[in-house]
């Protein structure tokens, strides 16, 4: 049975990854303290002796680890996430997203571990210039939690490059699906207006919601990653999307309601797009669920955001006064 590490297992990403490796016959060890995951996202997994959740400071796990005994992959989804809370406590983001991914390579290393596949942001890119976004673009992060990522990321490959610890970084683009985190920060779009629908409220369009974003489901997020662990592929990088961006206007057209615009920020860009022709050449790796599918899907669960925080324009104003200080150019 092969066995695997998920590190932010009970996220929403990351407990997607769980249930796949579940289904490919895997054992896995999940490593996450709670901190922005929640255990009832393994709740299909209660009654499964192959899945374990460690409840640790991954940033606290010694080289040595047991956690790690055995073990063939290591899926390294850990760390914490959103633009506001990292202007405000940069070294929060630094230690979870750095320094844990530093523990994280240690263990693997010692455990002698198959394949490490790393969880990268593709906010590295920062405002693109380069569309489709090749892996190749310029990297240049505009706010703290982009840079935490890649240097958790630069971290990774350095480890690949001098104790030849087999390394795949996948740089995310958007990804939604069940799940996806509906408490804390003012993030993703989809908890932001799934909360509104609920209430009957109108979505809160940034701007004149004609802005791209590179939309790629939950589960083709997952089966990449299966990929990646499973090739030969190391010491390199891919760029995960749909490589079909869509409007938020198209977004609001799917679900169907009223808007109202708030004002566009800074350090956010018009459009994401990745280019995804070396991820389908070097994984064999494509996207099979449909932005219309997919946003579905979410309207079926959309009870799943009931007690999501539901957000008007004052409370957005408020809670994005920290962005345009910092990042207004």
């Amino acid at each position: 049975m092969p066995r695997a590490v998920v590190t932010g297992g009970a996220g929403f990403i990351g407990s997607h990854m769980v249930d796949l490796l579940v289904d490919h016959g895997y054992s896995v060890v999940v490593i996450d303290n709670l901190a922005t995951g929640r255990a009832e996202n393994l709740a299909r997994h209660r009654r499964e002796p192959r899945v374990v959740l460690d409840e640790t400071d991954m940033c606290m796990v010694p080289a040595d680890s047991r956690l790690f005994e055995g073990v063939d992959h290591v899926f390294h989804f850990g760390g914490i996430g959103d633009i506001v809370p990292s202007i405000e406590r940069p070294l929060d983001y630094m230690r979870a997203n750095v320094n844990g991914t530093l523990a994280m390579l240690e263990a693997s290393r010692h455990a002698r571990v198959r394949k490490f596949v790393y969880a990268a942001s593709s906010s590295c890119y920062g405002l693109a210039t380069e569309l489709p976004t090749t892996e190749r673009a310029q990297t240049r992060p505009e706010y703290p939690y982009a840079l935490s990522k890649y240097l958790g990321e630069s971290t990774a490959l350095h480890w690949a490059q001098v104790y030849r610890l087999p390394v795949v970084s996948i740089r995310m683009f958007n990804v939604y699906g069940p799940r996806v985190r509906t408490t804390g920060a003012y993030g993703a779009v989809f908890g932001v207006f799934l909360a509104q629908k609920l209430h009957g409220k109108p979505y809160t369009v940034v701007g004149d919601g004609g802005q791209r974003r590179d939309f790629v489901y939950v589960t083709d997020v997952a089966r990449a990653y299966l990929m990646a662990a499973q090739s030969d592929r190391g010491g390199e990088v891919f760029n995960l999307g749909s490589g079909d961006p869509q409007t938020i206007n198209r977004l609001v057209e799917l679900m169907g309601g009223e808007v109202v615009h708030v004002p566009k920020r800074p350090g956010e860009p018009d459009c994401t797009w990745a280019d995804i022709a070396k991820i389908q050449r070097g994984l064999g790796w494509k996207p099979e669920v449909a932005f219309p599918q997919g946003v579905a899907a979410m309207l079926g669960q959309i009870e799943e955001w009931r007690a999501a925080p539901l957000w008007t324009p004052e409370k957005i104003e408020a809670a994005t006064r920290t962005w345009f200080e910092h990042l207004a150019r």
